[in-house]
């Protein structure tokens, strides 16, 4: 539950995935009254909605709300387009280029929303689980790109021009290893089986094992020395021990 509801109001973007949902307990715990926003694209890996519905739940946000829009219009990425999600991509692999998973301009576009209804809230802090370290190279969770949105954002806003309260765009987990965010996690109590991270799981949810999102998060778990509580497909962990083909 919510520690305090009636705390400081933020926006948060909650996938349903493994670092938002540290990101929300770590708000939660700072006292936030958080208002989280999930959108629902046209991404291949619908479940995470519903992952998101109930993490939001968990945590008794003070509000949640579901975007509805349809970036398979446009296409140009394997979860939203009929492009194969790539499989048992090596270390290096995973360390080089922008992968066709990155969805074009996504984080902009999400954190635009973001953005918009914070202005509606009062608020000045926004949230976002983007990561620097263990990712696949998206050009959309750098550093750069955060700096020059939250420039951005003040120059747009009636807040930021009117010198009110600059927008903030927070970052907690922006530097930090996949193995340090499920330590955080676990720290703060977080049950990661209500979690999803895959790109291609199986219709009744079951992870590959085998995409850049399972390997990174497979990875994460490995590292921190415990075992990641949800289910992969059988020949991707054999009998429950994570195998991460290429990730040291």
């Amino acid at each position: 539950m919510n520690l305090r509801a009636d705390g400081k109001p933020a926006v948060l973007l909650l996938s349903g995935g493994l670092d938002s949902t540290t990101l929300l307990a770590l708000a939660t715990t700072e006292g936030y009254a958080v208002n989280a926003l999930t959108f629902r694209y046209g991404q291949r890996h619908g479940l995470e909605i519903e992952r998101a519905r109930a993490v939001a739940a968990r945590y008794g946000v003070a509000r949640h709300v579901v975007v509805d829009i349809d970036l398979r219009l446009f296409g140009g990425s394997a979860l939203t387009s009929d492009i194969a999600v790539p499989k048992d991509r090596s270390a290096a692999e995973l360390g080089r280029g922008i992968p066709v998973t990155y969805v074009p301009a996504r984080n902009t576009i999400f954190l635009s929303f973001a953005l918009a209804w914070a202005e509606v809230l009062g608020a000045n802090e926004i949230f976002i689980g983007v990561n620097a370290l263990d990712y696949s190279g998206y050009p959309d969770c750098r550093p750069e790109f955060i700096r020059a949105f939250e420039s951005m954002a003040n120059l747009a806003t009636k807040a930021g021009v009117e010198g009110a309260a600059r927008i903030a765009v927070r970052t907690p987990l922006i530097d930090m290893s996949k193995r340090e965010i499920v330590a955080l996690g676990l720290s703060l109590g977080v049950d990661y089986s209500m979690t999803t991270s895959c790109y291609d799981p199986a219709p009744d949810g079951t992870a590959c094992g085998r995409c850049d999102a399972c390997q990174l998060r497979l990875k994460g778990f490995s590292e921190a020395g415990v075992p990641d509580p949800i289910r992969y497909q059988r020949g991707a962990t054999g009998e429950g021990s994570p195998v991460v083909r290429g990730v040291r």
